[in-house]
């Protein structure tokens, strides 16, 4: 099966910055992948380049993905439309009640996003990704602005999602609770210049328990690498 996603040795300068450095990955198809590493290293950059909204410098992509969604840290919600309004304007076809149980915001489907606080706005965004059913979907620190509780039901929520449509899951993380909940394999990226430094595969079951003694385990080996990058 060919990957959805290669890179290979893939760089990227701002003028005299250079922000990646040899980047060489091939994420597969249902894979779910998470980026950690320093703020400030690239990987909101690295995300652009395989979404499309950012050209690498040198180097190659391939992005075999025929819909990709793109939930970035802040909002990207058109604010002169109601909840409802925004979901049905990428699928007007879409349930947008189910995307919106789906990320418990079905009470607030006539509210325009200026009305919401900046969590619930994320989770707007979120159901928006959602309800396009995109074979790609990416993260980028789509869960910072969340109140811890909610944080976590969503991830439950994209978990199932997960578990039915079977999409592939690239995400950008600082969290390693999130990344060992979300992700199958989660890469460590440098200081900038990012370059991939090692990749851990995580080898428990897909639906995780974030309390039990082998998630707890897993959690703190991660925490320890983080510390030394």
């Amino acid at each position: 099966m060919d990957a959805l996603i290669t890179t290979r040795d893939l760089c990227k300068s701002f003028d005299r910055l250079e922000v990646l450095r040899a980047i060489s990955l091939d994420i597969q198809p249902g894979e779910r992948v998470a980026l950690m590493g320093p703020s400030g290293a690239g990987k909101t950059t690295l995300l652009k380049i395989i979404a499309g909204l950012e050209l690498p410098g040198r180097g190659s992509l391939v992005n075999r993905a025929q819909r990709s969604a793109f939930v970035f840290q802040e909002s990207r919600l058109i604010p002169w439309r109601s909840v409802r309004e925004n979901l049905l304007f990428v699928n007007g076809q879409g349930d947008y009640r189910e995307v919106l149980r789906c990320v418990e915001m079905e009470e607030f489907e006539n509210y325009l996003p200026a009305a919401l606080s900046g969590g619930m706005r994320q989770r707007v965004n979120l159901a928006r990704a959602l309800i396009t059913h995109p074979d790609l979907l990416i993260l980028d620190e789509a869960f910072r602005s969340i109140d811890l509780n909610v944080k976590l039901r969503l991830m439950k929520a994209i978990d199932r999602r997960w578990q039915s449509d079977k999409f592939t899951l690239l995400c950008v993380t600082h969290d390693p609770r999130e990344a060992l909940f979300l992700a199958d394999r989660i890469i460590l990226l440098s200081a900038r210049p990012a370059s991939i430094l090692l990749t851990i595969g995580v080898d428990m079951e897909k639906s995780r328990d974030i309390s039990s003694f082998e998630f707890l385990c897993r959690e703190a080996s991660l925490i320890h690498q983080l510390a030394d990058l």
